[in-house]
């Protein structure tokens, strides 16, 4: 479990201080999919940033099982957070396979070699989201899709208790957003991880995720189900503007 108490995000400028949301105390559970989701430049990947540890909050506390993230070292953070993230890799002439290997470095010592039970845990990682039938394939070869479902394995190879994921359906067509959501519900279920990810398909999340963060500006995190959050009125007062109507009760996003 993340514990978050009296968590405020930003950043340090030369002369002040610039609060993107402030006063966040919540928690993300183990074995559920949530997903982070508001407008663009509200400050999204601001929280992802703190809460991955590339950037330290303003002030307040971030816990892991308990473990404060600001008193733990790159090693130590390294076997509790995997990190997906949108940016494609530039990688030329690795195969899937050792790409996803290289999920076992925060165990494997100086000179990375992999022993048989790190093997085990490379293939199981590359089983669990569907492409054993592409370990051989060079990365620069793969589709996005396929691009992003090896990143997960590797994150998965990293056996981390917490998973963080950037936009992790950016780039994919329809069919493959809704995979690659399915995927990663059904991953927090069968590994009982903690996977949280931020998302622009608000549909999706809607239908899919366990628990929503929502955030809007000079507005608190709004946190709970997609239920709760339609029968609270905070994702009617997001969603609905001219042109756009939210159905609390089917929950569906409508043009009009």
């Amino acid at each position: 479990m993340i514990t978050l108490t009296s968590l405020t995000i930003g950043y340090n400028t030369k002369n002040s201080k610039k609060i993107v949301a402030e006063n966040i105390s919540a928690s993300i559970q183990e074995g559920e999919l949530t997903c982070l989701i508001g407008p663009n430049g509200v400050g999204k990947s601001t929280l992802l940033r703190t809460l991955s540890a590339f950037q330290p909050p303003l002030s307040g506390e971030i816990a892991i099982n308990g473990q404060a993230l600001s008193r733990l070292t790159d090693r130590q953070l390294s076997r509790l957070i995997g990190i997906v993230l949108t940016t494609k890799p530039d990688i030329q002439n690795m195969s899937v396979y050792e790409l996803v290997s290289l999920g076992r470095s925060p165990y494997t010592g100086f000179w990375g070699k992999l022993s048989d039970e790190d093997k085990h845990i490379v293939e199981e990682s590359i089983q669990m989201v569907g492409i054993s039938h592409l370990e051989k394939r060079m990365v620069q070869t793969l589709s996005d899709g396929e691009r992003q479902k090896m990143m997960i394995a590797k994150a998965l190879a990293q056996q981390t208790p917490v998973i963080f994921l950037d936009e992790p359906t950016a780039f994919l067509d329809y069919p493959s957003k809704v995979e690659m959501l399915q995927l990663l519900h059904q991953l927090s279920r069968e590994t009982q991880k903690t996977i949280f990810l931020s998302t622009h398909d608000l549909e999706l999340a809607l239908q899919i995720a366990d628990t929503l963060w929502l955030m809007q500006p000079q507005r608190p995190v709004a946190i709970g189900t997609p239920r709760a959050l339609a029968q609270g009125g905070q994702l009617g007062a997001f969603l609905n503007r001219p042109g756009l109507h939210f159905n609390e009760t089917t929950l569906a996003i409508h043009v009009e």
